[in-house]
């Protein structure tokens, strides 16, 4: 019986979207093929010019500011998902110290004296370029996501080290600020303007660093975010032996 069910429910939902793409006229739905079209049009012309044609630096009047319509997509137009999805790196992290939790199970590797030497200059390279590509993420290919596991990775090479060890503990403390951020960031347009998420500040000149309104505070925060709970799955799957 519930086999039968199952199989009536994947029918059904398969039937529901195939006469919604495919049934005939325009105007409905995903039957009007000039929809997706309108879509990237509207995105390009919040995001990098009027016309559609030409990126115009220092140009005013762009409703999201942004020189990087990715970016605009990911932390503006759909910055409820990306909140969404930072919380299920939470859970996936949380899962990890819970299953891990104080077992001291996991031996780090001695480094020698050349690697023991180049690690943390290794590390503060890849955890300043992980910054840079989550603060000029609304200007250039880049984000909140690959900026934190750069550092992320910087922290993984910081525990081959026996010279330098990240704090676990400013490491939460991080991971928790950055999230109650951004939600409070949030609620600050649902405040303003009656829509969780809603930019609350002005976009200023496209191109410049100081643009794009929340977008570049967005991306920063999910940068720490990212980044400290990468650095915590790392730092709890590195549990010393004593």
């Amino acid at each position: 019986m519930r086999q039968t069910a199952a199989l009536l429910a994947v029918l059904g939902i398969g039937w529901f979207f195939y006469a919604n793409a495919m049934a005939p006229g325009a105007g409905r739905g995903l039957t009007d093929r000039r929809v997706p079209s309108k879509v990237s049009m509207a995105y390009l012309s919040k995001s990098v010019s009027q016309d559609n044609d030409t990126v115009k630096p220092g140009g005013r009047g762009y409703e999201d500011g942004s020189a990087n319509i990715v970016t605009a997509v990911v932390v503006n137009y759909r910055g409820f998902d990306t909140l969404g999805e930072v919380t299920v790196l939470f859970t996936a992290a949380l899962a990890i110290a819970l299953l891990l939790g104080d077992r001291r199970r996991f031996t780090r590797a001695k480094s020698g004296t050349i690697l023991g030497a180049a690690i943390p200059l290794v590390a503060f390279f890849l955890i300043i370029t992980g910054s840079y590509i989550f603060i000029h993420g609304h200007l250039t290919p880049g984000g909140g996501f690959p900026g934190g596991a750069m550092i992320a990775a910087g922290t993984a090479l910081a525990l081959l080290s026996s010279t330098w060890k990240p704090s676990h503990t400013w490491v939460k403390v991080l991971e928790g600020t950055a999230g109650m951020l951004y939600v409070l960031v949030g609620f600050w347009g649902l405040v303003k303007y009656g829509s969780f998420l809603k930019n609350p500040l002005a976009t200023g000149s496209l191109g410049d660093l100081l643009s794009g309104g929340f977008i570049l505070l967005i991306y920063i925060l999910v940068g720490i975010k990212v980044g400290s709970e990468l650095s915590g799955i790392v730092m709890n799957l590195d549990k010393e032996a004593e």
